[in-house]
């Protein structure tokens, strides 16, 4: 084959992995069909680029798609080329990134095409808690291309020439690509499909390697790398959750997922001492359906592959719409569930507010939380002070002949009573009272106390949440 008809491929491949370490795998591998005329056509390949190599030294296996063979598209052999990394992906347990650029399935090939799709969701629902699994979006990734996109962990998608969809934007009645492009980075990240969106292609690139360098190989991998941030480093706690998270982090590195989905609840990995730690947070008080969802599937991830997860508390309710109410409830149980479920480490910084039921389900000593910490001025409890007493001093509220200064006094003491840090330290649901300056140093030591931690679980052969 001529060197620019997989030129574009293959350039993606060189710029993502280290300097001269890519070894391909299956270059003479092509079509077998000749139907419909594929005998006058040559598909270099088979349409895809497989092989292996590094990312800053860990191995990777990558499948590349050629948009220029056949657009790229998906047919029996191209299929096979793909599972057949994921076969050797799977033995040695290393990571597998997807590029891709397709035209969807090979209609010349018909069932044999099929047949090849059926094998790659295998390989990837087999590889899946095993190894890491990351697609990035270059071209089109369309029909049964988006489920297997969807089948991996992670999505990076370049911002304009990209486009993800099950059914074209033009083929959905009442709409048209021009009036709401549904196969867009900004559509499909808002929608929680897309995990990362670039502006470019070297950023998803960039983005890729990124992702590789703080996740573990496989599930019984350490993700760790060395560091030279101070363990002792005080932080700024800020308003901005995100930038709490950057400060805690070794070298200020937060790798955030899921940034334009449920924006309410902040998920992403950083790094304390050199390991890498799932985060999770709330930006706003109330838990909506979406952030419960993302925020589950995020500690599911986590679970999978032994990172340990922080959650950074701030949370006073679900939130209350009539659409939300149709679907919070199973919702916020999937994500109870995730965190009770999960045995790797889990610390849990009550930072804010943590009330009622909410609470429970972040991440809290009742669900199995290792260690929580909350700052001197949080409160927990099942309400606010002032909420609180209004409902239990109803009667006595209405004969009061200074009802503000009535419903002030007995907030504080319930306040002091049921909602103080120090209230829920003495009952053992809290560990310890931090200064929010350290908390940066507070994690460090309590991850590495948490290092060797084993837990059993009841015999079983999955959960039903």
């Amino acid at each position: 084959m001529s060197s620019t008809d997989t030129s574009m491929a293959r350039e993606r491949i060189v710029s993502l992995l280290d300097t001269n370490s890519f070894v391909e795998v299956g270059a003479m591998i092509t079509k077998r069909s000749t139907d419909f005329n594929l005998l006058e056509k040559e598909v270099p390949a088979d349409g895809v680029i497989t092989g292996y190599g590094l990312i800053d030294n860990k191995p990777v296996y990558v499948y590349s798609q050629d948009s220029s063979s056949l657009n790229g598209t998906i047919g029996e052999m191209h299929a096979k080329k793909i599972a057949s990394i994921y076969d050797l992906a799977l033995k040695v347990g290393a990571p597998v990134v997807g590029l891709i650029d397709c035209a969807g399935i090979r209609l010349q090939e018909a069932t044999d095409a099929l047949a090849g799709f059926g094998d790659l969701y295998l390989k990837q629902t087999l590889a899946s808690g095993v190894i890491p699994q990351i697609t990035a979006v270059f071209g089109n990734c369309g029909g049964g291309v988006a489920v297997s996109s969807a089948l991996s962990d992670f999505t990076v998608m370049e911002e304009k020439n990209a486009k993800l969809f099950v059914n074209s934007p033009n083929a959905i009645e009442h709409n048209y690509i021009a009036k709401c492009d549904t196969s867009s980075a900004a559509f499909q990240a808002e929608a929680g499909v897309v995990d990362v969106v670039a502006k470019d292609e070297q950023e998803v690139l960039a983005k890729v390697r990124e992702l590789v360098s703080v996740l573990p190989t496989n599930n019984e991998d350490d993700a760790f790398i060395e560091t030279t941030d101070d363990l002792n480093r005080t932080i700024v706690v800020s308003t901005d959750v995100k930038e709490t998270l950057k400060d805690i982090s070794d070298q200020n590195q937060f790798v955030e997922i899921k940034e334009a989905f449920a924006k309410g609840m902040v998920t992403g990995f950083l790094k304390l001492n050199g390991m890498t730690i799932g985060a999770v947070a709330n930006s706003e008080a109330e838990l909506s359906t979406d952030g419960c969802k993302k925020a589950a599937d995020f500690v599911n991830f986590c679970d999978a592959f032994n990172i340990p997860v922080v959650t950074v508390t701030n949370v006073t309710g679900y939130k209350a719409t009539k659409d939300e109410e149709k679907t919070i409830a199973s919702a916020a149980a999937k994500l109870t569930y995730a965190f009770a479920n999960a045995t790797v480490p889990k610390i849990n910084v009550i930072a804010g507010e943590a009330f009622g039921s909410a609470y429970i389900t972040m991440n809290s000593k009742h669900i199995g939380a290792d260690l929580v910490f909350a700052y001197p001025d949080s409160k927990i409890g099942m309400m606010d002070a002032a909420n609180a007493v209004q409902i239990m001093y109803s009667n006595e509220i209405e004969k009061a002949a200074d009802k503000k200064t009535f419903i002030s006094e007995k907030a504080a003491d319930y306040e002091a009573i049921q909602s103080s840090p120090v209230s829920a330290a003495k009952r053992g649901y809290i560990d310890n009272i931090i200064e929010p300056e350290s908390t940066r140093k507070q994690l460090v030591y309590a991850f590495e106390m948490l290092f060797t931690k084993r837990e059993s679980r009841p015999s079983k052969k999955h959960g039903t949440i």
